[in-house]
């Protein structure tokens, strides 16, 4: 069988902000959209919780004004949160989150078709019999995306389908297509874990369980760390410990259980060498990631994002022994991606005329098991 993750980067819809053509130009909106939706939580809106407020919203161009930028706006549903008194500057005469409802979100853009459709074609090239999503907006579209844009291409859909709503706002959560044969017996979600510091998983650390045509059982933890896009980088790397710190010890409970066949895959959003990687990758982890498996057939690159470099490293499939003594072998494939500034640095489909028509800024990874 094979077993394959790909992070789609959305397959219809997808923040603006996050539909740039580099991080950066985006990290600042995407701080300050993180940090407004905070700050209307208070209970109380102090003077100085109401001039962080206002200062945010002036940054971006008319979300002050209009309730809405190129990239937020305000959803003020009820209640009275913002005014602007003649001759006066605006306000925020809410005194805190019991006097309205509301909220910022981030503004949505189409995915270009030819994009989604170099989506499905990167998936119909793998051709997993077990295919991990990350960053699909939710079931529904992952279901249009299997029935219709598959058959738009002429290539075969998966007979199952399965996303779990993740705790993120954004749509970006993971999910799992498989084909005949492999029927998913059982599902478990992980969006209530949390620790003394509140809630773990961004997303979530979904649990799927697989029967396999030969009679045995794949279990899947498939994550979507914490990203390093945004944000200072102690936080997130402490976010991120957090994360894969409660992975392994579900991982262990399993094994412990006697469970032999396990993956945890995904897209953990940072390199092997990060420490906050280190209780999968380290610290007694019994995890074989199949980029470092003798059977690895690879490309030569080391990553799997953007120029595929050794710092782009940030998709995995890390398998338990018992798992890892099943490979068949593995591969990356990136001819979805845009490699280089010109799309020069390795090849790419035919089909990708320019950087917007990509299928991802991720290669899809994948493995095959003899289970």
């Amino acid at each position: 069988m094979k077993l394959a993750t790909f992070n789609v980067e959305n397959m219809f819809e997808r923040p603006k902000v996050m539909n740039l053509s580099n991080w950066k130009m985006g990290k600042q909106t995407l701080e300050d959209y993180k940090q407004l939706n905070e700050l209307i939580q208070k209970t109380v809106y102090t003077p100085s919780v109401k001039s962080s407020i206002l200062n945010i919203m002036n940054r971006h161009k008319g979300l002050l004004t209009q309730k809405k930028s190129a990239f937020i706006q305000l959803n003020d549903l009820h209640g009275k949160f913002l005014k602007k008194p003649k001759g006066k500057p605006y306000q925020i005469i809410a005194n805190g989150r019991s006097g309205w409802l509301g909220w910022f979100e981030l503004i949505n853009e189409a995915v270009s078709e030819p994009a989604t459709e170099n989506t499905a074609r990167i998936i119909d090239l793998v051709h997993a019999d077990v295919q991990c999503v990350v960053e699909v907006e939710n079931r529904i579209v992952l279901k249009r995306f299997n029935a219709d844009i598959f058959k738009k291409i002429k290539a075969k859909p998966f007979d199952h389908v399965m996303v779990i709503d993740g705790n993120d706002e954004r749509g970006i959560d993971v999910g799992i297509m498989t084909r005949e044969g492999y029927e998913i017996i059982c599902m478990l979600s992980h969006v209530d874990d949390w620790d003394k510091k509140g809630e773990i998983f961004s997303r979530d650390c979904a649990e799927y369980e697989i029967n396999t045509p030969k009679g045995n059982h794949l279990l899947l933890l498939v994550n979507h760390f914490k990203s390093k896009g945004y944000g200072k980088p102690a936080q997130s790397n402490a976010k991120r410990l957090r994360q894969t710190t409660r992975v392994r010890e579900i991982y262990d409970s399993y094994i412990k259980a006697g469970y032999e066949y396990i993956a945890v895959l995904g897209d953990f959003n940072e390199i092997p060498a990060n420490s906050s990687l280190d209780p999968l990758l380290r610290n007694g982890s019994t995890l074989t990631d199949i980029m470092s498996h003798p059977k690895f057939q690879g490309s030569g690159r080391p990553g799997t994002y953007r120029n595929m470099t050794k710092n782009e490293k940030l998709d995995y499939i890390l398998m338990s022994p018992k798992l890892s003594a099943k490979v068949i072998t593995g591969d990356i494939e990136c001819q979805g991606v845009w490699g280089g500034k010109n799309g020069t640095l390795f090849p790419h489909l035919k089909t990708i005329n320019s950087e917007t028509e990509a299928a991802s800024d991720h290669a899809a990874l994948w493995v095959e098991l003899d289970i």
